[in-house]
């Protein structure tokens, strides 16, 4: 065999070797990836709110240190760091987070990937939160939503926008604050309860929430994720305000249990009755009670004091501020400030949302509920 043809077939063996594993790494990229991701569209209150509150004028603001500490800057998170629906944003590969409705800039193309609607004190109903001033409650919220869905029907027309909206995925984070900054409201609240039972405000909440995801629906909306209330009463203010000293407190916890049991109610009665709806009832409030009990289990070194403190036995009586005691360690705490996890908790919350079991997460987890078809 001659050298040209020697070098010929050598060639032709090592380009060969080339395609296919150029070929092998396309194909296990295509299956890392899986189908491209869709839009995203974040309801809620400061739990997710990645900015919105920047632009309002309230007492609920986030946008500067130390919050942000480990984000780079402050941005209007409630946290050192990232929120849960960021963190869930990136595991499914996005390389930028959903912006701010309010932001001058989430105009044009950028809202054909999804917009964050959440707001600090925001709640399901809309008295909730007035302490604060300014906050956008869910009713508000929903009616940002139509007007990014006029915007993204100016376009690209009506049928591209049913189908973009029919494979999104929606994530709504709503209830802590009707508790917290309503019914719960130190001093300010006491009337109320005394001429509303638990029950009778937990129902008028569960009321006002139907209507409101319905309309979600209508517009919409399929692939549905609802995070239940939290441990509420485990959290470091109630913890202090309550001077509940190591326990939780029994009453916010009690009043999230109750909301939480008609609510798994509410989202299956919608799944029977919409049809080509899956309302995701995600339990958050497991899985942080799961964390603040077993906080060593997971790495932590503290599940019941704020990492950002002033005063108080659990660093739960003044909000984090400029003048706040910070710890050194955030990814030691499961929470940030008297009321918000940190980023390290955040991470948990969010991955066993994404691939729990039914016991976090039901019927199905986020990632296989984005393998589904959507139904017209």
């Amino acid at each position: 065999m001659g050298r040209r043809t020697f070098m010929f077939r050598y060639t032709q063996e090592v380009v060969n070797v080339v395609v296919t594993a150029l070929m092998v790494l396309f194909w296990s990229g295509m299956t890392c990836l899986g189908k491209p991701l869709p839009a995203q569209f974040i309801f809620g209150d400061s739990l997710v709110d990645a900015g919105n509150n920047n632009y309002l004028v309230t007492l609920s603001k986030a946008n500067f240190p130390p919050y942000g500490i480990d984000f780079g800057m402050p941005t209007g998170r409630y946290t050192n760091g990232r929120t849960i629906t960021d963190i869930l944003g990136q595991e499914l590969g996005e390389k930028d987070f959903r912006p701010p409705y309010l932001a001058p800039t989430t105009v044009g193309p950028v809202v054909l990937k999804g917009v964050n609607y959440a707001s600090g004190g925001g709640g399901i109903l809309n008295e909730t939160g007035y302490i604060f001033i300014g906050r956008l409650n869910m009713d508000a919220q929903l009616d940002n939503f139509a007007n990014t869905r006029h915007d993204i029907i100016s376009r690209i027309d009506v049928p591209a926008t049913q189908d973009l909206l029919n494979k999104a995925l929606y994530s709504v984070t709503m209830g802590s604050n009707d508790f917290i900054n309503n019914y719960l409201t130190p001093v300010l609240s006491t009337k109320e309860q005394k001429r509303v039972s638990p029950e009778e405000f937990v129902g008028i909440m569960i009321s006002r929430f139907r209507g409101q995801l319905k309309r979600l629906y209508y517009f919409g909306a399929r692939k549905i994720v609802v995070s239940n209330v939290g441990p509420i009463g485990c959290i470091p203010y109630v913890r202090d305000t309550n001077m509940s000293g190591e326990k939780c407190a029994a009453l916010p916890n009690h009043l999230a249990q109750l909301f939480n049991s008609q609510l798994k109610s509410l989202l299956e009665d919608l799944n029977n009755s919409l049809e080509g709806s899956l309302f995701i009832y995600a339990d958050v409030n497991r899985i942080v009670n799961d964390i603040i009990q077993n906080f060593k289990s997971y790495g932590f070194d503290n599940g019941d004091h704020a990492c950002c403190r002033v005063l108080g036995q659990h660093g739960g009586l003044v909000p984090c501020g400029p003048k706040s005691k910070v710890c050194p360690d955030r990814s030691k705490y499961v929470f940030w400030d008297p009321y918000h996890p940190t980023d390290a908790a955040n991470v948990i919350i969010a991955k066993r949302l994404l691939d729990g079991g039914i016991e976090d997460i039901s019927p199905i987890n986020i990632r296989a509920l984005l393998n589904l078809e959507s139904e017209d």
